[in-house]
């Protein structure tokens, strides 16, 4: 930007060297010479100032050159996490597929499990309904009946059976003894274990030592009872007695103590003759109404 100028200035000491020029000359080349100064620190200005504009630039260019470049290192790293996510993800599916499997055979097994408690139900129902038909209500107060897996448990209340604190049989017992032997007969095939239980109230009797043989002989009493006076026949009996130790409630008030005094007629079908029962079923008319057991207060043996 200078090399004009200082040709400006030699031309004007060659044109003063050559002679002497007028002062209206020298004014106008002094003017001239001025205005190129001028015009010369205009320029180095712009000239200043563009290249701090370069250099901005050049900065700015490189900051961006470093951003782009961590932009696609981070672009790298993100194509890498998505692949990774996938392949976890379809993992994932495939764990979920087999959760759902097992969940859906559990609930078929489940479903079957059900199937089979309410068709175990229904037989027991029906075999329930079976023995219990031609009792009274009266009589169901006294007697309560059970099935479990098959095995039917006949429940006497000893108030019902015997004389307090004896093993001997009550005259009023009979009419619930004979039905129940009709139902023992009914089923000649079954096994028949008569079971004696008391509380734990000690007994205090000269030809009965203890609760032992309290229990033993109420179910030996049963036994002969059903074999003598209702021709059962005494092969398919047995008697056992379990004392105090078989209790169903707890002897700290007397309502357990009441539970816990009974004789026990346990009932063993083969299986070919309880699925013969389902054949056997009453009909609807023909059930008796559903009665909740109630043990009234008895004496102590």
């Amino acid at each position: 930007m200078r090399v004009p100028v200082l040709l400006s200035s030699l031309a004007v000491v060659a044109i003063l060297g050559e002679g002497c020029v007028s002062n209206k000359k020298f004014g106008q080349l002094q003017s001239s010479y001025n205005e190129l100064q001028n015009q010369n620190r205009a320029l180095d200005g712009k000239y200043q100032a563009s290249q701090r504009e370069l250099s901005g630039a050049t900065t700015r260019v490189q900051s961006l050159e470093e951003q782009i470049a961590a932009q696609r290192n981070n672009l790298v790293a993100l194509q890498a996490a998505l692949d990774k996510c996938l392949n976890s993800t379809s993992q994932g599916n495939v764990n979920i597929s087999k959760l759902v499997d097992e969940i859906n055979a559990s609930n078929k097994y489940i479903q079957h499990l059900v199937n089979t408690k309410n068709t175990s139900d229904s037989l027991n129902l029906v075999l329930t309904n079976n023995l219990t038909r031609s009792l009274s209500r009266e009589e169901m107060q006294d007697v309560d009946v059970q099935v479990l897996k098959g095995v039917v448990y006949i429940s006497l209340s000893d108030k019902m059976l015997y004389k307090s604190g004896s093993y001997e049989i009550s005259s009023t017992a009979g009419a619930t003894l004979a039905k129940i032997a009709k139902i023992i007969k009914d089923y000649k095939d079954y096994d028949v274990l008569i079971e004696g239980n008391t509380d734990n109230v000690p007994i205090s009797k000269t030809n009965i030592r203890n609760n032992w043989d309290l229990s033993a002989l109420r179910a030996s009493s049963v036994v002969q009872s059903l074999q003598n006076d209702y021709a059962v026949d005494p092969k398919r009996l047995t008697a056992g007695g379990r004392g105090e130790y078989n209790p169903v409630a707890s002897n700290a008030d007397d309502a357990g103590k009441t539970r816990n005094r009974r004789t026990q007629i346990i009932i063993t079908p083969k299986l070919d003759q309880f699925m013969e029962l389902i054949d056997k079923a009453p009909d609807a008319d023909d059930q008796p109404p559903v009665v909740s057991p109630q043990q009234p207060a008895g004496n102590q043996p």
